[in-house]
């Protein structure tokens, strides 16, 4: 399936269906609808933190550039990529 498209104006958010629980700073999270697990490393684990709420992309790009040592374009495309991933996958919503 492809991904949606993304725009810096697209609100972001976790999905009602599913549940997480930090990991010693990793995250894993349950499809709540197909059983399965996900897991995200420790920037993936800031990134779902952050979609807790309703954000844009903008916002969250706005927020993890401050946080990491990064080029905004080589992180927007990763967060669009990983983005792309948990859609696909139920865990987020996308809204314009």
């Amino acid at each position: 399936m492809a991904c949606v498209t993304i725009t810096e104006r697209s609100r972001l958010v976790v999905a009602t269906d599913q549940v997480s629980c930090d990991l010693a700073g990793e995250v894993a999270i349950l499809n709540l609808k197909s059983g399965i697990y996900f897991g995200l490393d420790p920037v993936g684990a800031s990134v779902w933190n952050s979609l807790q709420k309703p954000v844009t992309l903008a916002e969250l790009c706005d927020r993890m550039v401050e946080e990491y040592d990064v080029e905004r374009a080589r992180l927007e495309a990763d967060l669009r990529d990983l983005i792309c991933d948990l859609a696909e996958h139920g865990l987020i919503e996308i809204s314009e």
